[in-house]
């Protein structure tokens, strides 16, 4: 036998079904589930990490709970090594602990030979002196262990690129020669999370020592087709429930504000939760390589500034070849860039490295480097209008006085800088003009790293009349491009085409 068929032997026959009308029975797995484990267990290059993504109620924790017992005392048991099992909360913590103690329980064999701790969440394997120990993020940390095996629970909760408290399991594996990393998880919400970065990295690297197994419907599929929910729901008929499905997939199509719910967690496709201004599907279709020569080209721009230590976004537009090619540039403090990216989970240090973002010295935003950017920018193109959020300019205006910028060209009625307003009723034509422009495919914005990430966290807040505009405190992140973008629409000239039907750029 394989160490795959090993595993598989004893998951059959020495564990039980642990609830529901078959409890007591013998575990029989499914055939996705038999190849993951052989793909894993019997890897010739050897598995350093293996990656399970699968809709819910596809028996995801219960596949957990018998692959550590398999480390704990059945066939991959190692004398003396620990074992944990990672989750986002105590509650998931505790659902895997227990339910791998409820098949303990149901065998007369391994219930000889296992013995709980409740308090902590733990289980020893007293015949090879096995430890495992279920983990929480909102709990104490895996600092101090030395596990050689680590299954992560719901890895695609984990918003952005990096988690302190995954990066403490992984690199706590480091001691071992051959550690194994094995996630089971339903996809992220997007692709700058950190479980859709490792799928991806596992689908474009080829490297032989990762095995990743991804079930996911098709994007774009319809919600009551069967097909796309069988691709993401491989137990379909099985352990999970077909009417359950077609039920959540009918309230899916009667209520749209299910549907996200739906293609996240039952179809398991990369969906944000939020209502987003601008869908990712409508965004890439825009990421048309953007313009060099911008000379002579009238230009209009936005100017989002920031507090202190925040995002600063300049992005200007001008139209060229009857699109509109987008050149944004952002700011941020360079002290501390490295803690910045950590609390916002996203890459500020490396996007600073490529030349996405640039950097200001020490731990503020300077306007000084700001203003005399802006100078620049402004002698070496045609810029016919900046549009600027009042609340920091008075701060930037000393600045753009000191690096040359004339009073004809600060007058906020008849020079470069327009004042903007952010209410309802200057954002919502400008975010018209540039829905739009996206809609209609006129952007080309080059895929820009910081653009894509502030689109994606953008959302909207209506009022009772329809007039829209950008909702900062709704955002999942920083939205500063896009605000600068909208701002920027809002000063050139509007691209809505008359006959269109009035009412087409509704959310819904």
């Amino acid at each position: 036998m394989t160490r795959g068929d090993k595993v598989i032997a004893f998951i059959e026959r020495y564990l039980r079904v642990h609830e529901g009308s078959k409890v007591g029975q013998p575990i029989r797995l499914a055939e996705f589930q038999k190849q993951f484990i052989r793909d894993v267990y019997d890897n010739p290059d050897g598995t350093r990490r293996a990656y399970l993504s699968i809709a819910r109620k596809n028996g995801k924790s219960a596949l957990i709970a018998c692959l550590l017992l398999a480390h704990l005392v059945g066939p991959e048991a190692v004398q003396n090594s620990q074992l944990v099992s990672g989750a986002r909360s105590r509650d998931q913590a505790a659902l895997v602990f227990n339910l791998a103690w409820k098949m303990v329980q149901l065998s007369p064999e391994l219930s000889k030979i296992v013995r709980p701790i409740p308090s902590s969440k733990k289980l020893l394997g007293l015949s090879m002196n096995t430890e495992f120990r279920a983990l929480a993020a909102d709990g104490t940390t895996a600092h101090g262990l030395s596990p050689v095996l680590a299954i992560l629970d719901e890895a695609g909760q984990v918003k952005g690129p990096q988690d302190d408290f995954i990066d403490a399991i992984t690199t706590a594996q480091g001691a071992h020669d051959n550690p194994l990393l094995i996630v089971i998880s339903t996809q992220a919400a997007t692709d700058a999370d950190l479980f859709s970065i490792w799928l991806d990295d596992a689908r474009d690297s080829n490297d032989p020592a990762i095995v990743s197994h991804l079930y996911s419907a098709p994007d774009g599929c319809a919600l009551d087709d069967p097909e796309a929910w069988k691709a993401a729901n491989p137990a379909l008929g099985l352990f999970r429930s077909l009417r359950d499905v077609e039920e959540q997939a009918e309230q899916a199509a009667r209520m749209p504000t299910q549907e996200n719910t739906f293609r996240l967690l039952t179809l398991n496709q990369r969906v944000d939760m939020n209502s987003p201004f601008v869908s990712k599907s409508v965004w890439d279709a825009n990421a048309g390589e953007v313009a060099g020569d911008w000379r002579g080209v009238p230009v209009y721009a936005g100017l989002d500034l920031s507090a202190t230590q925040d995002l600063t976004a300049f992005v200007p537009i001008a139209q060229i070849d009857g699109h509109w090619h987008v050149k944004p540039t952002f700011w941020l403090p360079g002290q501390g860039l490295a803690e910045k990216s950590r609390a916002d989970r996203v890459p500020y240090d490396l996007w600073a490295k490529q030349g996405d973002l640039l950097t200001t010295p020490g731990k503020a935003i300077e306007y000084e480097w700001v203003a005399n950017w802006l100078r620049g920018f402004v002698d070496s193109h045609n810029v016919v209008k900046i549009a600027f959020d009042r609340w920091g300019m008075k701060y930037l205006r000393p600045w753009l006085e000191k690096a040359g910028f004339t009073e004809a060209e600060l007058d906020e009625k008849t020079g470069l800088f327009e004042d903007f307003g952010q209410g309802f009723a200057s954002m919502s034509p400008a975010l018209r003009d540039l829905e739009a422009s996206l809609l209609q495919e006129k952007v080309r914005h080059g895929g820009h790293p910081v653009l894509e990430t502030c689109a994606r966290n953008a959302v909207v807040t209506m009022d009772p009349a329809g007039n829209r505009k950008l909702n900062k405190l709704k955002a999942a992140g920083r939205i500063d491009g896009m605000v600068a973008l909208a701002m920027a629409f809002g000063v050139a000239p509007s691209v809505v085409e008359p006959a269109l039907t009035p009412g087409i750029w509704a959310l819904d």
